[in-house]
């Protein structure tokens, strides 16, 4: 950005304040302008790092620059230096002042010193004003011609800086022809370099509307070329060779003979100190053998040495990097590298996120002949007081054992960590004692006797009580305390604020419920009556499940709620074989650090949910207009609550109701549901109950103790109906201040019928159907499956205004809504009412 005007800048003691220093320089600098009297150049130098100085800090000191030009008629490097410095800071910004500028920079071109030649010759190219390219041919076409190797290089970058201001330009003046003569025939390595880059730009751009473009892009991967560049790689820089090295990497050899040439006369580029220049190589070497399949695996081999030599010196920052393209090729080979497994211990002074990644590859390169000494490495971890190694450290311990590797040892030491006593540690391993015994019941008698001793009252992480509760359902049998501790519980419900533990608590009653009935049975008609009380949708709908099962039939409950399961054999991996392969691809850039393949970070599909818009005017307006996507810009700052996870959102449960046909009845914390309150939650459901004999219901709520009584209960009033204006009008504008002003009143989650998930391969026709039902769109978005409109309605009877955004997900079948409004009482009316006519879309 331009710098700051003097007067926009406040003045402190140790920083002038720009009028009055600026005027005294410019008086300075003209008369020094035309004085050739000895010490000229040393005054000259002082005031232009003044100038410099006082630039830097953002004083305004374009005043002087008539007068800086002037005093850079000198013979003296360093004043030109400085002089083009601030020619190019202020020409960009100012096109007029750029004008000045030519004809000294012009002269300067000419001038008998190969660097003052190519500085000015650098510093007009990079002065980027649309209006002076017609001066800039002259100067870059002598420059490509210049007897000096300095001069050719600049302008060779120069031409490129000339198509990106003007293409037609520097197409025309034939610059393209000229630098494809240079990289062949200069023989200075840096100007083929540089050459060679500005020629891959140029025409990759131009290969798009010209086909002879198209096939001077790939007349560079032919051989002749692609030979000439290799015979020349000593002679050039580290980037340089990177660049070389990227494009042999796409040229097919004909034959093998031709790879085992490349190869051999590459091999000593492993060696080299940078790097970069190891990665490319190393590139280039897999992608010639990846048809060869024992060659690829020599390759491997070959590869090893460089790779570990690069992770131990240099910066973190550089460590990581190599460590990923690393932990790459052990994810592809892990038996090659499982001799190695001692070079990816981890060190005191390393940061975490090293760390980290080489517990990955110590898991993956665990077997059957190194897993002890990797374990007891990984448990020495475990104690550490950095909690977060220690969780990592922990987690990788479990997955070696899921690996089938030295199991009996393995669970050993997992139990041992139960008995240090650390809530983090703790957490942990009850998280991977679950999965342990998912895979290995066998283990279970060991490992309940241990977890059985921990306190419910200890545990705060969610997954961690989340896994203790499994536990005590699926293993009742053995752990004595089961119900009674489920039934402690159960009476905190109302301080269990995740979600994950509710549920899991529902589960592991009803378990229990059948394998211990008389000591459950209270426990169980206290959990279903809380959880359907519940305002969190899942829990409310499972309980609601778990009740109409068991009033339907005991045993088909049983059946569904706890049948009979085999053991886990492999668990999910995160990233699919067509991922990794991509990536693989892709080796030697951002891809492999990410762990993700490029389009996941560039195609707009892959960003997210969604990048929300700050200006609504970049949505497509109105019901006719044109389907567009919504571009990504900045969250605002009402819009934080759409990223908040689940546990977060509980939170905020008061505000978003479950928003179905019916209403949960409110939960009082006395663990028992009044029959007027059930019935009319249970009744009141669109699905028809199962039919069975009147008693069996009765039955099972004594059983409960939910005391219900069916004929006794009169069917609850509805509410009354919003009803909305038809012809409510709002501008953008309006629209956009609103929602940026007003707080979010229900955030929540609803589904959308498969009618309508089909409907949607025409987005407008939800629009007008909302519009059927008075609910105006002012915007929408997106491409399958996500879409994102922006509604607005308006009260029949007063002026409140109602604000919705709603973001569907085609493949989940489910819409989020957030809804804001002037008047936040009728919110909850209004949610009912829009997801009534979202429920419908599709249906006629």
């Amino acid at each position: 950005m331009p710098p700051q005007p003097a007067a926009q800048r406040s003045a402190s003691p140790s920083q002038p304040s720009g009028k009055g220093e600026v005027s005294d320089l410019k008086a300075q600098l003209r008369q020094l302008a035309g004085s050739r009297a000895p010490g000229t150049d040393d005054s000259k130098r002082d005031l232009f790092k003044k100038v410099i100085s006082y630039m830097t800090v953002g004083i305004d000191v374009s005043s002087v620059f008539s007068e800086m030009v002037m005093c850079s008629a000198t013979s003296d490097i360093v004043l030109k230096k400085m002089c083009y410095l601030y020619v190019g800071n202020y020409a960009k910004y100012n096109p007029d002042l750029a004008l000045l500028t030519i004809n000294f920079l012009q002269r300067d071109c000419k001038d008998e010193d190969p660097m003052i030649r190519g500085l000015a010759l650098r510093s007009l190219c990079t002065l980027r004003v649309p209006n002076l390219v017609e001066y800039l041919v002259g100067p870059l076409g002598s420059g490509l011609k210049d007897g000096s190797s300095y001069v050719r290089m600049v302008a060779s970058i120069g031409v490129l800086k000339l198509y990106h201001i003007s293409a037609s330009t520097c197409v025309d003046a034939d610059f393209p022809a000229l630098l494809k003569h240079l990289m062949l025939n200069d023989p200075d390595a840096q100007v083929v370099a540089n050459c060679l880059s500005s020629l891959q730009e140029i025409w990759s751009l131009e290969a798009n509307t010209s086909e002879e473009a198209s096939r001077e892009r790939e007349a560079l991967l032919s051989k002749p070329i692609i030979y000439y560049l290799l015979n020349k790689i000593k002679e050039f820089s580290e980037w340089s060779q990177c660049i070389v090295l990227e494009l042999v990497s796409k040229y097919v050899p004909p034959d093998s003979s031709e790879i085992f040439d490349i190869m051999n006369l590459l091999e000593d580029r492993l060696q080299h100190a940078n790097g970069a220049v190891v990665l490319a190589t190393i590139k280039l070497f897999l992608q010639l053998t990846l048809s060869m399949t024992d060659v690829h695996q020599q390759v491997y081999e070959r590869i090893k040495a460089p790779l570990l030599t690069q992770v131990s010196s240099g910066s973190p920052e550089q460590s990581f990097a190599v460590l990923s393209h690393l932990h790459l090729l052990v994810m592809r080979a892990p038996m090659l590298f499982s001799t190695d497994y001692k070079h990816f211990y981890c060190q005191y002074n390393e940061p975490f996120y090293v760390k980290k990644l080489k517990l990955e590859m110590l898991t993956a390169v665990a077997n059957e002949s190194n897993t002890y000494e990797i374990v007891t490495e990984l448990c020495e971890y475990a104690a550490n007081v950095d909690i977060p190694m220690a969780r990592e450290s922990i987690r990788a311990v479990g997955k070696i054992a899921l690996q089938q590797y030295d199991v009996n040892a393995i669970v050993d030491r997992l139990l041992q960590f139960l008995e240090m006593e650390k809530d983090h540690v703790t957490a942990e391993t009850l998280v991977l004692v679950k999965d342990l015994l998912r895979k290995y019941p066998q283990w279970s008698h060991d490992c309940i006797a241990v977890v059985g001793n921990i306190s419910s009252k200890n545990i705060q992480e969610p997954k961690a009580k989340a896994a203790l509760i499994w536990m005590l359902g699926e293993y009742a049998q053995d752990m004595q305390d089961a119900p009674y501790v489920l039934e402690s519980l159960i009476e905190n419900w109302e301080d269990e604020y995740s979600a994950e533990v509710r549920l899991h608590l529902l589960t592991s009653v009803m378990k229990c419920f059948f394998r211990r009935p008389p000591e459950t049975q209270q426990a169980l008609g206290a959990a279903l009556a809380a959880g359907i009380a519940d305002f969190h949708q899942d829990v409310h709908d499972r309980a609601l499940f778990y009740y109409r099962l068991l009033q339907y039939d005991v045993s088909v409950a049983e059946g569904v709620v706890n049948p009979q399961k085999q053991a886990v054999s492999v668990f999910a991996d995160i990233h699919s074989s067509e991922i990794k392969d991509r990536i693989f691809d892709e080796f030697n850039s951002l891809s492999v650090v990410y762990q993700k393949p490029t389009y996941m970070f560039t195609d707009k599909e892959y960003r997210g949910p969604f990048a929300f818009s700050e200006e609504l005017g970049n949505l497509s307006i109105g019901v006719e207009a044109p389907e567009t996507i919504v571009s990504s810009q900045i969250v605002d700052a009402n819009d934080k609550d759409l990223l908040l996870s689940t546990s977060e959102k509980e939170d905020n449960k008061g505000l978003s109701n479950n928003g179905s046909a019916y209403n949960a009845p409110a939960y009082d914390g006395s663990l028992s549901l009044t029959a007027p309150q059930v019935q009319s939650d249970l009744l009141s459901l669109d699905a028809p109950l199962p039919s069975h004999p009147p008693h069996s219901s009765l039955a099972i709520d004594d059983l409960l103790g939910l005391g219900m009584s069916v004929a006794s209960t009169p069917p609850t009033p509805p509410p009354p109906v919003l009803k909305l204006n038809a012809k409510a009008v709002l501008d953008p504008n309006t629209f956009q201040q609103k929602w940026r002003q007003l707080p979010v009143s229900v955030s929540q989650d609803a589904s959308i019928s498969p009618q309508g998930v089909a409907a949607l391969t025409n987005p407008q026709s939800l629009l007008r159907h909302m519009q059927g039902h008075f609910i105006q769109c002012i915007a929408s978005g997106g491409q399958s499956p996500s879409f994102k409109f922006f509604f607005f309605a308006q009260k029949s009877e007063d002026s409140t205004i109602f604000l919705v955004e709603c973001i569907i997900n085609s493949s989940t079948s489910k819409a989020h809504l957030k809804i804001k409004a002037d008047d936040e009482s009728s919110s909850q009316a209004f949610s009912t009412l829009f997801q009534s006519a979202l429920s419908n879309y599709g249906m006629h």
